[in-house]
């Protein structure tokens, strides 16, 4: 073979490898393909279906803190209510009572007064019943008379108006007892006005 005809098939062989190269280059598939063109986003940037669940699960708390809250209230709101019912009803003859009482010491006067004839002495005794009638009524609504004569002074309870002396009682004792005291089951309607022993 001449030198001019090796020369012819160098160059044919040159201008095949070079059309392959190409059409391969050309027919590349996605496997092969420059890996950083394929790449995954950036990890770093949150997911919005996780942000969305925070938010719900933020909002959910804030719910239940709420009702939690409003639930607390109505219970001390129902018991506050009831408290104040049952006090109602307990002293619900308080204001009755504290009218009556100046008709209890007019009671007290008019038995203190002596009476000699036989129509004084029945009057007397029809008004003592009476009287006893009445007071029964208002002892079942609760009414107790405060104790004072003879008793320590106790400022809940008794209001000192006078000083005595009396050598044969401890001091701070109530000596007399000037006007009756009376409370409403465990609430004072009145102290007893009393004299104290020094």
């Amino acid at each position: 073979m001449s030198a001019e005809e090796k020369k012819e098939t160098n160059e044919e062989s040159l201008t095949e490898n070079t059309e392959e190269a190409a059409e391969t280059a050309g027919t590349e598939t996605p496997e092969t393909a420059d890996p950083a063109e394929s790449e995954v986003p950036d990890g770093d940037s949150p997911d919005p279906k996780d942000e969305r669940i925070t938010e719900l699960e933020e909002a959910l708390e804030k719910s239940e803190d709420k009702y939690l809250r409003l639930l607390s209230e109505f219970e001390n709101f129902k018991r506050r209510n009831a408290a104040e019912l049952q006090a109602t009803e307990k002293y619900r003859s308080q204001r009755l009572m504290t009218e009556l009482l100046p008709v209890l010491d007019n009671f007290g006067r008019a038995f203190d007064t002596e009476v000699e004839s036989e129509e004084a002495v029945a009057l007397k005794k029809g008004m003592e019943m009476i009287f006893q009638s009445f007071r029964t009524a208002m002892e079942r609504e609760g009414l107790e008379e405060i104790e004072a004569e003879g008793k320590e002074f106790d400022p809940n309870f008794h209001h000192g108006v006078m000083q005595g002396e009396d050598d044969s009682k401890p001091s701070g004792t109530v000596l007399e007892e000037l006007q009756k005291g009376y409370k409403l089951k465990d609430r004072i309607l009145r102290p007893a006005m009393v004299k104290v022993n020094q």
